[in-house]
């Protein structure tokens, strides 16, 4: 590596650390900042000089460049990451629904490898893996010191291959060797949608994907012809997904001018509140939500919503309390950085990280719900109190 070589790697992360500590150290002087900066730069100098001089191999100056890239967005949260070009071309396939892997959407909490969900049907959810579970090992390997982008390199494979999981369960006293055979995962958003006793509509929404507001209304058209009188809207184990969904999906239900969500970041311009626009046929609705500790991101911003504007009961478990928008930038060779730019609030102000939304009614299921939960929906118990809420009010908007 030349000395050119070295200046260009020292001048982009001059730019990109300048960026990430400017976004902790907003209330010191800009002088202090920019004296700190390059003290901390030339920390960064100096352990390039040290690597380009002394390591056994000459590494490739993008290899160090990503690595580090990698390090300095894992260490601000457990959401934001780097993306190299081809990670970046797999998180695109995945919005529009098909990827290859397991089916499980993951974070890092208290620093530790969690289960956000698993995604209904997928070989995760078949072998059972729950919301919450921590991941301490991957195929006999420790987990501990490894990053978000490491994590996902490593579950993700060809498909028919498998994958060992050692997972510390809430409950267990010893880790649980689970064996996962991954898979191409292709994901409808709606996986159900149907009526039950006759009059009440049941839609089961498992992730919040591009064409997820054409497919809901589709499937609301067909239930209404169907003679639906009240809707259960189903999003346990729904780890998320676009924002733009979550308030389209929200939009269905309410009458125009309601908050539906609230971002706040620290620069300006990514401080917005996203209102109804009134245009639906389904604002007056009966409704109930179901929501569980799988249930992230846009579910809870959809629930959030839902309760606030006293839309709907939500019925279920706490959800899991991921209250932070993720923005992509592309970098200029394909690569990309997902950085955690604002906190999301629900219409009332309520901050939903490390929280969750707290349910109207509370119950917990009977039973840990398995691979065919949604098609036996007669033996779930936080369902038959959905259906049973709903049932009220249907009865009491008739009698209105």
């Amino acid at each position: 590596m030349n000395s050119v070589t070295l200046k260009k790697i020292v001048f982009v992360f001059l730019i990109l650390c300048g960026f990430a500590y400017f976004n902790v150290c907003d209330k010191a002087s800009a002088v202090d900042r920019d004296a700190e900066l390059y003290k901390q730069i030339e920390l960064f100098s100096d352990a390039v000089t040290i690597i380009r001089s002394d390591y056994v191999e000459n590494p490739e100056p993008k290899k160090l460049v990503y690595g580090a890239l990698s390090g300095m967005l894992s260490s601000l949260d457990g959401y934001s990451q780097f993306l190299n070009p081809d990670e970046f071309k797999e998180m695109q396939i995945e919005t529009k629904g098909e990827f290859g892997g397991l089916g499980i959407e993951i974070a890092m909490r208290d620093n530790t490898l969690t289960v956000i969900a698993p995604m209904d049907g997928t070989p995760a959810h078949k072998a059972g893996i729950k919301a919450g579970d921590k991941i301490i090992k991957i195929d006999g390997e420790m987990t501990q010191n490894i990053t978000l982008t490491g994590a996902v390199k490593k579950l993700r494979g060809k498909p028919k291959t498998k994958v060992v999981l050692s997972i510390l369960r809430k409950g267990e006293k010893e880790l649980l060797d689970i064996t996962i055979v991954r898979n191409v995962i292709k994901l409808k958003s709606i996986k159900t949608a149907k009526m039950l006793d006759g009059e009440l509509g049941y839609i089961k929404l498992i992730e919040f994907q591009e064409k997820t507001p054409d497919d809901l209304e589709k499937a609301l058209l067909v239930l209404r012809e169907k003679g639906m009188k009240g809707l259960i809207l189903d999003v346990r184990n729904n780890p998320g997904g676009l924002l733009d969904t979550a308030y389209e999906v929200s939009n269905k239900f309410l009458p125009e001018g309601k908050v539906i969500v609230s971002l706040d970041g620290r620069v300006p311009k990514q401080n917005k509140t996203y209102k109804s626009r009134g245009k639906t046929n389904f604002a007056d609705l009966p409704m109930v939500v179901l929501i569980n500790k799988g249930s992230a991101s846009a579910s809870e911003i959809v629930a959030g919503a839902m309760q606030d504007n006293k839309r709907a009961a939500i019925v279920g478990t706490p959800s899991f309390g991921k209250g932070s928008v993720q923005t992509v930038v592309p970098l200029g060779d394909g690569s990309a950085v997902r950085l955690t730019t604002a906190a999301y609030h629900t219409p009332s102000g309520r901050v939903i990280s490390n929280k969750g939304i707290i349910p109207d009614i509370e119950i917990e299921p009977d039973e840990e719900p398995d691979g065919a939960e949604s098609d036996t929906p007669v033996k779930d118990n936080q369902l038959q109190a959905a259906i049973d809420v709903l049932q009220q009010e249907v009865a009491a908007k008739t009698k209105g």
